[in-house]
């Protein structure tokens, strides 16, 4: 089954499909550097640019498109515009890519589509009632859920919104079960860990301090189950924002590859990219877990409906 990928980034919604027997035969992102990395760890093409510049007849067919498309208009962290952000307008870009599609003779089976648990409240539910208005005008059957990707496998609180859409209308599709966790943070934590990482006496009374001013939380180190992971890492956060534990006596930052854990890659998976970088692709990254989990019901929808082909 041929998958167009839109927004890879490095790769995460793409993993769980490639996995599940999916071909990737066009991914896109706009960041270099997400490209970079994910060159260096799958096979399949992907095409650096802004999706809105690039001309949608050269997009090969595909039987399914996947995307995790910008989240920062809807994301409860920014500003909430959503579509009056420019980068919620690519949201319609996607809606353009299929019916460009369909105009070809060849509509995608399913739709899979990744944000940030927001989107179904932004501004009172309107934002998402266009959305599923919008996807079901261009025929499909449309599921919506929010999954957390501690409920597979992964000790990280990461809730996001998944909208899977079906051409087939007879389509019946249920979300994947929960699992039980059976990973703690500290399961994941690399030893013999480069001096770098940790934190100094002197900034360690403000990481964890619990806020100043007007915004006031507890801070909390060595958690079980790992705050949410963010594009901003690179940065110094407090301990009530961000993920800190203690090793040899001493509290330190996670490193990239143990946010790459906490977002189900394995350690085969390739980080090409500073530190910086990376841990701004791990924190915009879908959890694999969670992909694998969802790649697999869609899979055994379109067997149900012998849509399936290898």
């Amino acid at each position: 089954m041929k998958v167009i990928s839109l927004f890879a980034g490095i790769g995460g919604l793409d993993t769980g499909f490639i996995e599940n027997g999916y071909e990737v035969v066009w991914a896109n992102d706009i960041d270099k550097y997400a490209a970079q990395t994910y060159q260096a760890n799958y096979s399949s093409p992907i095409i650096l640019g802004d999706l809105n510049e690039i001309n949608l007849d050269e997009i090969p067919s595909a039987d399914i498109v996947i995307g995790g498309f910008p989240c920062q208009p809807f994301s409860s962290m920014g500003e909430l515009k959503g579509f009056e952000d420019t980068r919620g307008t690519l949201f319609f870009r996607i809606i353009e890519l299929i019916q460009n599609q369909i105009e070809r003779g060849h509509k995608p089976k399913a739709l899979v589509l990744e944000n940030v648990r927001n989107l179904k409240h932004h501004d009172k539910g309107k934002t998402f009632k266009v959305i599923k208005k919008t996807l079901m005008d261009l025929g499909y059957k449309v599921y919506d859920q929010v999954l957390n990707s501690s409920d597979y496998g992964v000790p990280q609180t990461r809730n996001r919104t998944f909208i899977v859409c079906f051409s087939n209308s007879e389509t019946e599709f249920s979300y994947p079960e929960k699992t039980d966790l059976t990973l703690t943070l500290q399961d994941l934590l690399e030893h013999d860990v480069d001096k770098k990482y940790f934190l100094s006496d002197r900034i360690l009374p403000t990481i964890l301090s619990n806020g100043t001013g007007g915004y006031k939380a507890k801070s909390e180190i060595d958690l079980k189950i790992a705050r949410p992971l963010c594009a901003t890492m690179a940065k110094m956060h407090r301990a009530c924002q961000d993920n800190y534990v203690t090793q040899n006596g001493r509290v330190r930052r996670l490193t990239p590859r143990e946010c790459a854990r906490l977002q189900g890659f394995s350690d085969d998976f390739i980080i090409p990219v500073s530190d910086t970088q990376a841990y701004k692709q791990f924190g915009n990254a879908v959890t694999a877990n969670v992909s694998r989990a969802v790649a697999l019901k869609v899979k055994e929808a379109l067997i149900e409906n012998g849509e399936w082909y290898e």
